[in-house]
C-alpha cells in the first residue's frame, strides 16, 4: 500500500477549514480597507453610498498624525537595536554556557511575549513610578524593548541550535579571538536570524499600544492616537485610513522577515 506524502491532494475538509481561518483572520482588515474610502463621515453602512479617496488627503494633513507617526517609528527603531543587542546575548549565553537555572533564565526572557500587554504595562508603570523616573520617550522604549528581546531571543537561539559547534571550536584551535571568531564564524551563521528577528521587533514595537498607554505619559505614539479618534465619529474615515497605513507598514517587515526566514530553512535543508 501507497504510503500518504505531503505532496497529497488536501482533503475537501482541510481546504475549508484553511479558508474559514483564513477569512476569519483577514476579513477584518479588509473592511477596514473598504470604509478608508467611504463617502459617508460618520456611519458605517452598506453598500457604501460612495468612494472617495479624500480622507487619504485629510489624514496626511493633520500634524499630530505625523507626530504620533514618527514618534512610533523613533520608538520602534531604537527599540528594535535595544532588542537586537540585548537578545543576541542573551541568546549566547543560554546556547554557551551550562550554568544551574538556565532554563528558569530562559524562561524569564520568554516570559513577557506570554503576559497580556496590559498585565507588563502595570507592572511597568508601577517600576517606572517607584523608582520616581519620569515618564518620556525613554520610557516608551523601555517598555517596547522587554518584549521585542524575546523576538530576537527565540530567533538567536533557535539559529544558533542549528549552528555546529565545532565551527567555533575550530576557529579558536587555528588562534582566532573572540572577537574574529564572532565576525566571521558567528555572526554569518546568525546574520538572517538577526535580520528577521529585527524586522518583527520592529513590526512588533510599532503597532504597540497597551504598554505604551502606561508608559508614554502626554506623548502619544501611533495606536495610542488611533484610539483617541475612535471617540470622534466624524473622523472614522480617517481613522481607518491611519489603522491601513499601520497595516501596511507592519505587513513589510513582517512579509520579508518570513522569507528570510524560509530561504534560510531551505538553504540549510539543502547543505545537509
Amino acid at each position: 500500500m501507497r504510503s500518504k506524502s505531503y505532496t497529497d491532494k488536501p482533503s475537501l475538509g482541510l481546504i475549508l477549514g484553511a479558508a474559514g481561518t483564513m477569512l476569519f483572520l483577514h476579513v477584518p482588515i479588509w473592511i477596514i480597507f473598504l470604509y478608508s474610502f467611504t463617502t459617508d463621515e460618520a456611519t458605517y453602512s452598506f453598500p457604501l453610498p460612495g468612494l472617495t479617496t479624500k480622507w487619504f488627503g485629510v489624514a496626511l494633513q493633520r500634524s499630530d498624525l505625523w507626530d504620533a507617526l514618527f514618534l512610533s517609528a523613533r520608538v520602534a527603531a531604537v527599540a528594535t537595536v535595544a532588542a537586537l543587542i540585548l537578545g543576541t546575548l542573551a541568546a549566547a549565553a543560554v546556547y554557551r554556557s551550562d550554568f544551574f537555572g538556565r532554563d528558569a533564565v530562559s524562561f524569564l526572557l520568554v516570559l513577557p511575549i506570554a503576559l497580556p500587554g496590559i498585565v507588563t504595562g502595570i507592572a511597568l508603570r508601577s517600576a517606572i513610578g517607584t523608582l520616581n523616573i519620569p515618564f518620556s520617550y525613554w520610557t516608551i522604549v523601555i517598555g517596547h524593548a522587554t518584549f521585542c528581546v524575546v523576538v530576537v531571543y527565540n530567533n538567536v537561539l533557535a539559529r544558533f541550535r542549528r549552528m555546529s559547534g565545532s565551527q567555533i571550536e575550530a576557529s579558536m584551535d587555528l588562534g582566532a579571538n573572540s572577537f574574529q571568531t564572532f565576525r566571521y564564524v558567528v555572526l554569518p551563521n546568525i546574520a538572517t536570524a538577526l535580520v528577521a528577528g529585527g524586522m518583527l521587533a520592529f513590526a512588533l514595537s510599532f503597532d504597540e499600544v497597551i504598554v505604551t498607554t502606561f508608559t508614554a505619559g502626554q506623548q502619544s505614539t501611533l495606536p495610542i492616537w488611533i484610539f483617541s479618534q475612535l471617540v470622534r465619529p466624524r473622523d472614522r474615515p480617517v481613522t481607518n485610513v491611519v489603522a491601513t497605513i499601520v497595516v501596511l507598514i507592519t505587513f513589510f517587515p513582517i512579509f520579508f522577515a518570513q522569507r528570510i526566514s524560509a530561504q534560510s530553512a531551505d538553504t540549510e535543508g539543502e547543505t545537509k
